[in-house]
């Protein structure tokens, strides 16, 4: 088995290597899952799925896929709520959506499964914010699965923002797809293309965009910058979380890599907010229930400094590792 790089001797010099023993070289199945339960700790339990066993294929589009989306896109929203001065969830129970306000309007990142669902929760939700959806000026794509972008050509229709996505995931858009639902809407039209570590800046506001192979083949994790209580605070969105594209090395192998990479930042800068685009996998509807509970002066639950930010990618790596050797690498 080629040997994955590890996370854990850069964190522990970065002080948050949280008194995990090393799961060694040539380490088993059941040692990669353990070392990933003890950085998970009592804070981080809900990224421990991502160590369940996966299939080694890859799942086909059919009626039983398409009943689960459903039920999925069914559940109930949350309530939008502005959690950042400048950040505000405006998604789904089961797929996030991010509404960041800059000088020059809001960049959407991710938008939903369908112009339906976006018509619902999106500008529904902007507008029990009392947010102007015609202010959205550019809609990112983190990645190209339709839960992402399947709201994006009815907004463009709508409203004319520019849509941003990496070359590989704009590849895959405009080719052949890794998965299709009769759920999900046709991908946008190909735009702004963005490459590995570009910045671009919107009025008072800068996007760091980082392609992290892994989820799929240009998933893109950007940094910004948010704000609270007069603070301003590093915050990661990472783009793609699970492994769902089976029995693939490569890919493993990229992701694992690209969590080593985004511990290293996160210890530098240092990140202390991490989200995604997934609820289940940032924790994101406990702390906006947490945040609307105790209000607006309490402390934001989002930062919590950059050690669990740390251990977070530390556990994907981990479970990574774990995957790869379950199909036999």
């Amino acid at each position: 088995m080629k040997k994955f790089l590890s996370t854990l001797t850069l964190a522990c010099l970065l002080g948050a290597c949280a008194n995990a023993p090393t799961a060694a070289p040539g380490a088993t199945v059941d040692a990669h899952v353990a070392h990933a339960r003890q950085l998970a700790g009592s804070d981080l339990g809900y990224l421990m799925r991502l160590c369940e066993p996966q299939p080694a294929e890859r799942a086909k589009p059919d009626e039983k896929m398409d009943d689960y989306l459903r039920k999925l896109i069914a559940k109930p929203a949350p309530p939008a709520m502005q959690v950042f001065d400048n950040l505000y969830f405006v998604g789904g129970d089961w797929v996030s959506a991010w509404l960041l306000k800059t000088s020059e309007g809001f960049v959407l990142i991710d938008s939903l499964n369908n112009g339906q669902e976006a018509h619902e929760v999106i500008e529904g939700g902007m507008a029990r914010l009392g947010l102007d959806p015609r202010g959205i000026r550019y809609i990112v794509v983190t990645h190209a699965h339709g839960d992402h972008y399947g709201g994006a050509a009815y907004l463009v229709r709508k409203y004319h923002p520019h849509v941003i996505a990496s070359e590989s995931d704009w590849n895959t858009m405009e080719g052949q797809l890794e998965f299709t639902s009769k759920l999900w809407d046709a991908p946008p039209a190909r735009d702004i293309t963005v490459r590995d570590d570009q910045v671009m800046t919107f009025g008072d506001t800068k996007l760091t965009f980082f392609v992290t192979t892994g989820h799929t083949l240009g998933t893109l994790s950007l940094l910004f910058d948010v704000r609270s209580h007069g603070q301003v605070h590093h915050a990661l969105l990472w783009g793609g979380t699970s492994f769902n594209f089976g029995k693939d090395f490569s890919r493993l192998e990229s992701y694992s890599a690209n969590a080593e990479r985004m511990a290293t930042m996160a210890g530098k800068l240092p990140v202390d907010v991490l989200l995604s685009n997934h609820s289940g996998w940032d924790g994101s509807l406990v702390k906006m229930k947490a945040l609307r509970a105790d209000g607006a002066a309490a402390p934001n639950p989002f930062v919590t400094g950059p050690q669990p930010v740390i251990r977070s990618f530390q556990v994907m790596d981990e479970c990574a590792q774990a995957q790869a050797l379950r199909f036999g690498y």
